[in-house]
């Protein structure tokens, strides 16, 4: 008995040692990153080769949907949103199906990412967006499927998939016009009021320059329809830091007030000891 327990223990022990052993997958996993203008593009997909397939009309019948790729579905992820085909696609990650005849491919983005293969079930519903491409075909053959964006422009490029002797190329565009556009209208436009109060605090906290920082929280104020007891309770301390008790009092009895109504102790606190070291109480 104890012979065969020690026979079953060094077989069980010698298949944990083969079962580290790695070997090479037949589709091998591959990852693409490329940014577009100021979107990133990241496709994660896994390669099959034709190994001297038919592969078109064969291992990937027409009027099929194929998965893109092999082992898990095809993803695409876009950091912001895009157009594909006139259709807008959030910002997100979704799966590539295709639709595959002879002269043409569907190419469609599916919101479910979480299959092996293609879905048990199609839902029409989780499609946001299809693109029709011409099959262009190549004089040669690609062994290993190749999918990648090309032909970038600041606001455009191209899905590429190319597999055996058919190639195909889905534009889409990214709204880096937009997002510069509103950039610069940001900037053009000044600073926030809360960047000049956040500035304000800030030199105020490190001891920097304290006129350059009343400058700062006077604009912040003055762009500020109601400022809260805090925003005052931090002008008061700008003021009282630069030398002008007079108005660090007025504010302080501001912002006092208002943390009273809104039942803040700890801001009631501060404040009243703040104007008893100032002298108002």
């Amino acid at each position: 008995m104890k012979k065969l327990l020690l026979i079953a223990l060094l077989f069980t022990a010698s298949y944990a040692i083969n079962a580290q052993i790695e070997t090479p997958q037949p589709s091998p996993f591959s990852k693409v990153e490329q940014k577009v203008g100021l979107t990133d593009v990241t496709i994660e997909y896994s390669r099959p080769g034709v190994k001297g397939r038919k592969i078109f009309g064969g291992l990937e019948q027409y009027g099929k949907v194929w998965r893109t790729g092999a082992n898990k579905n095809t993803m695409i992820t876009f950091s912001d949103d895009v157009v594909i085909s006139g259709q807008t696609v959030k910002a997100g990650s979704y799966a590539i199906f295709t639709l595959v005849n002879e002269n043409s491919w569907e190419v469609m983005f599916y919101n479910d990412t979480n299959n092996w293969g293609t879905p048990q079930k199609w839902d029409d519903s989780k499609v946001v967006a299809t693109a029709k491409a011409e099959v262009i075909e190549i004089p040669f053959s690609i062994e290993t499927l190749m999918i990648d964006i090309n032909n970038i422009k600041n606001d455009a490029a191209t899905l590429d998939i190319a597999w055996d002797n058919a190639y195909v190329s889905i534009p889409f565009t990214v709204p880096t016009d937009k997002t510069v556009s509103d950039a610069i209208a940001k900037t053009m436009n000044g600073p926030a009021a809360s960047d000049y109060y956040a500035a304000a605090v800030y030199y105020l906290e490190s001891g920097k320059d304290i006129k350059q920082a009343k400058t700062w929280m006077d604009k912040a104020m003055a762009m500020t329809p109601e400022p809260a007891f805090w925003q005052l309770r931090q002008q008061s301390l700008v003021y009282a830091k630069s030398g002008d008790k007079k108005e660090a009092v007025k504010v302080a009895k501001q912002s006092l007030e208002l943390a009273e109504k809104a039942g803040n102790e700890a801001y009631v606190k501060m404040n009243k000891e703040s104007l008893k070291e100032w002298g108002a109480m």
